[in-house]
C-alpha cells in the first residue's frame, strides 16, 4: 500500500484493491501451475491433447483464485490441476525442491498485478473526477 501511494495511488483505492487482489490475482500462481503440469506431463512422456490443456488453464485459474497467500499452498493446488487431467500426482516431487525458488517469483508476479491493477483503477478514478469538476463549472 505504501509504495502504490508514493506512485500516486489515494490511500482509498489502495486500501480497497490491494487487499481485494491479494486474494482473488494469483496470476504467478495460475502461470505455474500450468507450467508444473505441462512439464510433468513431459516428464512422464504423456502428450496432452487440446481439451487436456484447456482444463489445465481453466483449474490453474480456478485453483489460484482459491489458493491461500502462504508459501507452499500452491503445491496443494497442484495435486487438484494434475488430477483434473489425469496426471500422476508423483510428479510433484519434480518441482517440490525448487518450489520455494518459484514461489518468491509467484509472489512478485502477484503483487505486480495487483499494484498495476491500484494504478489503473487510480488513474480512471482521477479522470472520472476531473469530468465530473469540469462539468460542475
Amino acid at each position: 500500500m505504501e509504495c502504490t501511494q508514493k506512485m500516486g495511488a489515494s490511500e482509498e483505492i489502495s486500501s480497497f484493491v490491494l487487499p481485494l487482489g491479494a486474494t482473488i490475482n494469483m496470476d504467478g500462481t495460475a502461470i505455474y501451475q500450468g507450467v508444473c503440469a505441462i512439464f510433468i506431463a513431459s516428464c512422464y512422456g504423456i502428450n496432452l491433447t487440446f481439451p487436456q490443456m484447456l482444463t489445465i488453464v481453466l483449474t490453474a485459474t480456478l485453483a489460484s483464485i482459491g489458493t491461500a497467500g502462504v508459501p507452499g499452498s500452491g503445491m496443494m493446488m497442484l495435486t487438484m490441476v494434475l488430477t483434473s487431467v489425469g496426471l500422476p500426482i508423483e510428479g510433484i516431487a519434480l518441482v517440490a525442491g525448487v518450489d520455494r525458488i518459484f514461489d518468491m517469483g509467484r509472489t512478485a508476479v502477484n503483487i505486480t498485478g495487483d499494484a498495476a491493477c491500484t494504478m489503473v483503477i487510480n488513474a480512471i478514478e482521477k479522470r472520472k473526477m476531473e469530468r465530473a469538476s469540469k462539468r460542475n463549472k
